[in-house]
């Protein structure tokens, strides 16, 4: 746990650190119960359909909708670039 903190540039009181691998302990044992299931007759697949839907069915069609806020975004930004946001340099090599 430590050394994904400092990889993400996190600190990390040792509380918080004690918390977090808690909760990591616990979301390993969960997949470790999710392995003890036998998925062998399970099908895999790429979505959930509901009851009846054809396999090859689209859940809506697609709409284009347009959404042109950079501009008013833009404008509050602190210190824009044009059309990109400047921000401060966080990772070091």
């Amino acid at each position: 746990m430590v050394r994904v903190a400092e990889l993400a540039y996190l600190e990390l009181s040792e509380a918080e650190l004690e918390m977090y691998r808690a909760q990591i302990d616990e979301i390993l044992e969960y997949i470790g119960k999710l392995n003890e299931l036998d998925t062998a007759g399970v099908e895999p697949m790429a979505q959930v359909l509901v009851e009846g839907q054809a396999a090859d069915a689209t859940l809506r069609e697609d709409e284009v909708v347009v959404c042109d806020v950079a501009p008013d975004v833009l404008r509050q930004a602190p210190d824009p670039e044009g059309i990109y946001f400047r921000v401060p340099k966080v990772i070091e090599r």
